[in-house]
């Protein structure tokens, strides 16, 4: 056994790497090239941790090696069977050929900016994110070969989980169809929780949050009711789950997505005063699954995010037509303060102006395709196409959509991205 230990930190980058293999290996006996991944999850409330044990289970050595960088997650007692070396902050282990287990400890409580925390374990309850314990990783296994992966929480007494993978069974799949190597993944809660199930438009909705706090679940699965149906019929695929978590301080006073889930903290207003909602544009994003290519383009995700939170509230009937037109003209005033589109984040501002200019892209394609399309239309491609949004690929849904460029589009009306126009204007 080859061990280090030590406090160091452990995580990103998770991806599949094939390495090719002998014919006579990838296709002896017709035998399936499967493994076993298996996760066990180990929280310690009062020492603030998690001990995580992934376990691999396989007939001929399919899988050859796993390897991941140390960056966000503090890290300490890491074992494992086979051969495992960290070197210039690179950590790589080789199981065996029938197999074995990684281990190690991970602590939890973790800040986000000044402002609260994003990840958090005491003696009564943790909300955090799979990847805040289980580093995103690259794999090196033999030609043709893929993980059957599960996992399983180990709770104190009278605790209870909710995540995406939290069901009576002892050993919950982990099903990623666009990977070979599934890990587990978005956000978990655990403790003494109140949870609250439903299925909506075909979407199977959790929500939980520590019992004894302000968290309305019941208003959430309410809003859900009217926003979900309408969101379902324009993406391509419903959301098969959603899990959504909250808690009150020391949580961040915002809301934030992962894959299939998300966090809102419990003082959140479900409607804010401007017709904006957080629940909602964190919802969006889930659905869509859509992340920009570089840091210039945060201005397309989040501001389709905050315009569908609006116009999914107005056709679910959750506000009026006069207080949708309110809210869009509040936003109008508010991208007065904004200096540009494209840049590292997408400040409130920049993403008011984005509203304002998807408003009118959804005007110019209702107008110039006499009525045949909308801003559905490029929302559905987006989604189908589960690829990184830039400047470009909105252009070129668009302009495939109305046969010709867009006005609202041109290179001048967006102030701040000459640098990122990918395209000819001819």
């Amino acid at each position: 056994m080859n061990c280090i230990s030590g406090s160091i930190l452990l995580i990103c980058l998770f991806s599949c790497v094939a390495c090719d293999a002998p014919a006579s290996e990838t296709e002896a006996g017709g035998a399936s090239l499967n493994y076993d991944v298996h996760y066990d999850i180990v929280p310690d409330p009062n020492g603030g941790s998690v001990a995580v044990k992934m376990t691999v289970t396989q007939s001929r050595g399919q899988l050859r090696e796993l390897s991941f960088d140390i960056a966000d997650i503090e890290a300490s007692e890491i074992e494992a069977d086979g051969e495992l070396v960290i070197l210039d902050n690179r950590v790589s282990w080789r199981p065996g050929r029938s197999g074995g287990s990684l281990r190690w400890r991970s602590v939890i409580s973790h800040r986000h900016g000044n402002d609260g925390y994003d990840a958090w374990l005491n003696g009564s309850w943790g909300i955090f994110r799979a990847e805040d314990i289980i580093p995103r990783a690259h794999s090196r296994a033999i030609k043709g070969a893929a993980s059957n992966t599960s996992v399983a929480f180990e709770l104190p007494k009278n605790w209870t989980v909710a995540s995406e993978y939290s069901t009576l069974e002892n050993r919950n799949p982990v099903v990623i169809p666009a990977r070979r190597f599934d890990q587990p993944r978005g956000w978990i809660a655990m403790g003494n929780l109140g949870i609250r199930r439903e299925t909506i438009a075909g979407t199977r909705v959790v929500v939980a949050a520590p019992e004894g706090q302000l968290v309305r679940r019941m208003d959430m699965l309410a809003l859900l009711n009217w926003i979900l149906p309408e969101l379902n019929r324009v993406l391509p695929d419903a959301m098969p789950k959603l899990t959504i978590v909250s808690a009150g301080d020391p949580m961040w006073r915002g809301g934030l997505s992962a894959p299939a889930s998300i966090f809102i903290h419990a003082s959140r207003p479900l409607i804010s005063e401007n017709a904006t909602s957080t629940l909602v544009h964190e919802v969006f994003h889930v659905a869509m699954g859509a992340t920009s290519a570089e840091s210039g383009f945060d201005w397309i995700v989040e501001g389709l995010a905050e315009y569908y939170s609006l116009e999914l509230l107005q056709r679910g009937g959750a506000i009026t037509a006069r207080r949708y037109r309110q809210a869009l003209q509040q936003q109008a005033r508010w991208s007065e303060d904004a200096g540009k589109l494209c840049g590292t984040r997408s400040s409130g501002a920049t993403t008011a102006l984005a509203v304002i200019l998807f408003r009118d892209l959804d005007k110019e394609l209702r107008e110039k395709s006499a009525g045949r399309f909308n801003l559905d239309d490029v929302i559905a491609r987006i989604a189908a196409s589960r690829s990184r949004v830039s400047l470009g690929t909105l252009a070129d849904i668009v302009t495939d959509l109305l046969q010709g460029p867009s006005d609202v589009l041109q290179i001048d009306k967006l102030p701040g991205c000459q640098q990122y126009w990918p395209i000819s204007e001819a």
